[in-house]
């Protein structure tokens, strides 16, 4: 009898994970200042944010960095997957379910201010060589501009900077602002170094990413916890601290995935 009550405890406790599935599991990509590792530990905005909120939905879903391809994969392929943090496009769109806004970035080029700048959308089409991510969704964006000039051999947004800094490239693109301040910082690149061209290439909101599986009432729990948080004033903490901008208020019909301009 008690072998049968020990099998019948240990059914019941599987009860939850056979009724939902697979387990949730967040992952992230290596991009900073919004999630990177710090001393083995996953850091950053964005991963302060998702911290914040499963502490209010009551969630310990476990957080594990990725490869960004391998990230993405993951979060079209497996079951309850949650991404952070993705900027919300239209190509995106109808791909996952969506969490945010949690603010609004652009992407713009960079050159080292000792070269000949660069102000034009015509000048930097002519430019002799154009670096960037291997893959993604600037790569993407910049082949569908019409752009023939460039190199996709960086695999990690810090090669971008190593490689401007040797002059190994003329131009990189691939970061935010927050971006380029927080590896400026890492790599002691001193100020007036970098020149950002005034190109706007990207903007749209970062988001967190659910897969299209996820269940409704998790996916509006978290969004319920992150206007909880926009309106208590703590998600502009939570940015302060990483010096980034103020976040957008969320509305109906959100500009995510403007047209580069």
């Amino acid at each position: 009898m008690t072998a049968v009550r020990l099998y019948i405890a240990l059914l019941l406790l599987t009860l939850p994970v056979l009724a939902t599935g697979q387990p949730y599991r967040v992952v992230t990509e290596e991009w900073a200042p919004y999630n990177y590792q710090r001393d083995g530990e996953v850091v950053g905005m964005a991963a302060d944010v998702v911290r914040a909120i499963m502490q209010r939905t009551g969630d310990a879903f476990p957080i594990v960095m990725l490869p960004s391809l391998r990230a993405t994969r993951e979060l079209q392929q497996r079951p309850h997957t949650i991404l952070f943090s993705l900027f919300r496009t239209p190509e995106r769109e109808s791909l996952y379910q969506w969490v945010g806004p949690l603010l609004v970035e652009a992407i713009y080029p960079y050159q080292l201010s000792t070269t000949a700048p660069i102000d034009s959308l015509d000048q930097l089409h002519t430019a002799q060589r154009i670096t960037t991510r291997h893959a993604g969704l600037v790569p993407t964006r910049l082949e569908a501009m019409g752009f023939k000039n460039l190199d996709k051999s960086a695999v990690s947004t810090q090669q971008l900077y190593q490689m401007l800094l040797a002059d190994r490239t003329d131009i990189i693109v691939g970061d935010t602002d927050s971006g380029v301040a927080h590896y400026s910082e890492q790599f002691a690149i001193a100020p007036g170094t970098l020149r950002r061209i005034p190109i706007q290439l990207l903007q749209a909101s970062l988001y967190i990413a659910f897969s299209l599986d996820s269940d409704k009432q998790v996916v509006n729990a978290w969004a319920e916890a992150l206007e909880q948080l926009r309106s208590e004033g703590e998600l502009q903490r939570i940015l302060e601290r990483y010096q980034l901008a103020t976040p957008p208020a969320p509305f109906e019909g959100d500009s995510y995935g403007e047209a580069p301009h």
